[in-house]
């Protein structure tokens, strides 16, 4: 399949949305764009840059993506970052934070930041702009995790380098610390026209049932998510356990991993642990994702988990909404954004929630139905690309004019 244009989103958005972003792009003029980040594959991050530096060239906005290196030591000092950041209880030596430093600085003398606006994508490479003296151009930090219950020691370090930024953005007002730059809020978003969300024909879902084996003789209830701990996949299957005493059904388990998460093997075994050998649980670790084949799990599925204890936003459940699926989700992080209860989704606090709740919907043929509809919507008013193609142009047009509230365009 070809790379969409732009101009194919007419016929999702409408002639009127797409328009409009190429009338900003002309506000902002001749401008040029670096993102920031420290993979080029898995996790949301990789797959939005992958839709919105093309897209945003396209828009005559010139734009370039670079990926930090780093060593396992640095990968490691990052994962744990970010585990600390949500919330884990963990303590740093000193070393670390000079070993994450060590590696900043090394990324920094090789490479260049020339361009009118700097986006650095989440903790791993926020200290770059360290280095960066009396620049003229603009640097901000974009952070996509959950941040309501950071851990107070990291954070402390991190905010001395993100206070260093002309400005920030969260994916939610629950995750905005006190700090002393102008802060944006950007919903993450998925592309519609992408392999991992554009129609599929049947046939092509059943045949990727079948290749991995999965029968569909009674209801699917599927977790698609990397194994990482926050997405608590042990709690998946004992939610789904606790349910089937009642209604019969099976669960799907998909998972990948980022490059540079070291932990998803260790959490993989502890699945594969809480499964045992039950025939209803189909587990299956993809070393190498095809969108094609994710569409389909989830286009397969009659219900859709997201069942995290901490989030930063959660593009599959956006994902699973807009192929008019119900979706069950964690009260957190980024999902309340996404799942209003009771009306695009049902939030849940615990198990045992999520267990009575995946009873509701496969007993409740009718409302599973209308919170799938009203589900997609909701992702079309405010979750796609071209919304998140319209925020950057509005990010760059208002950091021209600090301080002001309302900018108004000739």
């Amino acid at each position: 399949m070809s790379i969409p244009k732009l101009s194919d989103y007419k016929d999702v958005v409408g002639r009127d949305v797409v328009g409009e972003l190429y009338t900003l792009a002309s506000h902002v003029g001749n401008r040029s764009i670096k993102m920031v980040n420290s993979t080029a594959v898995g996790g949301g991050v990789a797959e939005m840059l992958h839709r919105v530096v093309p897209l945003l060239n396209e828009l005559g906005i010139e734009t370039g993506w670079e990926v930090i290196k780093g060593g396992a030591d640095f990968f490691d000092i990052t994962k744990a970052f970010h585990n600390a950041l949500q919330g884990k209880e963990e303590h740093f030596e000193q070393q670390v934070f000079k070993t994450y430093l060590a590696y900043n600085e090394m990324n920094y003398q090789e490479m260049s930041f020339d361009e009118d606006l700097i986006v650095i994508h989440d903790p791993q490479p926020a200290a770059l702009i360290h280095w960066q003296k009396k620049r003229k151009n603009k640097w901000v930090w974009r952070c996509h995790i959950d941040m309501s219950h950071p851990n107070q020691q990291v954070w402390d370090f991190l905010r001395s380098y993100v206070e260093l930024y002309d400005a920030a953005i969260f994916s939610s007002p629950l995750f905005s610390p006190q700090l002393k730059i102008p802060q944006y809020r950007f919903y993450p978003a998925i592309d519609p026209l992408a392999d991992k969300n554009r129609e599929l024909d049947d046939d092509y879902v059943t045949s990727v049932m079948e290749k991995y084996e999965i029968p569909r003789d009674k209801p699917i209830v599927t977790q698609i998510s990397r194994y990482d701990p926050w997405k608590d996949p042990v709690g998946v299957i004992q939610a789904f356990k606790m349910a089937r005493r009642h209604v019969d059904c099976r669960l799907l388990m998909v998972g990948d991993k980022a490059a540079d998460d070291p932990e998803a093997e260790k959490i993989l075994a502890q699945v594969n642990e809480a499964a045992g050998d039950d025939p209803d649980i189909k587990i299956i670790f993809l070393t190498h994702s095809i969108p094609t084949e994710i569409n389909a799990f989830q286009r397969a599925s009659d219900i859709v988990l997201q069942k995290s204890i901490r989030e930063g936003f959660a593009l599959t459940v956006s994902e699973a909404l807009w192929k008019y699926r119900p979706v069950i989700g964690g009260a957190v992080g980024g999902i309340p954004a996404q799942i209003i209860h009771g009306y695009t989704g049902m939030l849940v606090h615990s198990v045992e929630g999520a267990s009575l709740q995946i009873r509701t919907l496969l007993q409740q043929a009718e409302l599973a139905k209308r919170l799938g509809q009203n589900g997609h919507q909701r992702v079309k008013d405010e979750f796609l690309i071209t919304t998140l193609l319209k925020r950057y142009l509005l990010l760059l047009l208002a950091l021209d004019h600090p301080g002001k509230s309302t900018i108004l365009l000739d």
